[in-house]
């Protein structure tokens, strides 16, 4: 039998101090999601003066990545190579910001932003990610 690696509220919480932290230090107002692998949410914040939509968005790209098991650009990049099929996937948020979060090869969960333009919405959850000391 295989043993996998599960997030702890511990984990969560290094992610999300992290995660806020990147964010501030850019002056970025978002939303920060974090889900299980199942796209279960775990953790949300909106932070000061991001708009409310951003909550539904950073959860939904949160959720496309822990499901897809890769990050949601992945499916932005299709879609805007012509495949348009990929927009009837029973994914809501095919948008940048959302990553998985992985170790040992398996998807353990995924951390979703959003407020700021999508790189940077990467960027904030990646920052969170990297908090773990995973590679």
């Amino acid at each position: 039998m295989r043993t996998r690696a599960v997030l702890t509220d511990e984990d969560i919480v290094k992610m999300a101090d992290a995660a806020i932290a990147h964010a501030h230090t850019n002056q970025w107002a978002v939303t920060i999601a974090v889900v299980d692998e199942g796209a279960h949410l775990l953790w949300l914040r909106r932070l000061d003066g991001a708009a409310p939509a951003t909550a539904e968005m950073a959860t939904s790209k949160a959720r496309t990545a822990a499901l897809g098991r890769r990050e949601s650009k992945l499916y932005e990049d299709v879609i805007r190579q012509g495949r348009t099929a990929f927009l009837s996937a029973p994914l809501t948020a095919m948008l940048e910001g959302g990553v998985p979060i992985v170790v040992g090869g398996d998807v353990i969960g995924a951390i979703g932003v959003s407020g700021v333009k999508s790189d940077q919405d990467a960027a904030v959850a990646r920052a969170g990610i990297a908090a773990l000391g995973i590679a």
